[in-house]
């Protein structure tokens, strides 16, 4: 049985848009909305994910930068020691100052 324009047509367009539909993951988009909870304890994960990701990589360049300060402060370069030197002060004291309340 042959096939008319109009049918390979309506075929290749039919292909087309299954394609289109699995590039775009619409059948896992229709399984969130019928199992909403599975979304949202999807988000609940990667929330948790980001914040541990981005807590952990804030405390290695914090822990990097304290390590490059103490250094440039045994150097004992006038002007930059004397600043780094107050800064790490006042901070200490507002730590101090916030665990005493």
């Amino acid at each position: 049985m042959t096939k008319t324009p109009e049918q390979e047509a309506l075929a290749e367009a039919a292909e087309q848009l299954t394609r289109t539909m699995e590039k775009t993951r619409i059948a896992e988009y229709v399984e969130y909305l019928e199992h909403p909870g599975k979304l949202l304890w999807t988000n609940f994960l990667i929330g948790i994910a980001r914040g541990l990701g981005s807590t952990i990589g804030l405390a290695i360049v914090l822990g990097i930068l304290v390590y490059f300060l103490q250094n440039i402060i045994t150097l004992n370069l006038p002007l930059i020691s004397d600043w780094i030197a107050d800064f790490i002060t006042m901070i200490q004291n507002n730590y101090n100052i916030g665990r005493t309340i």
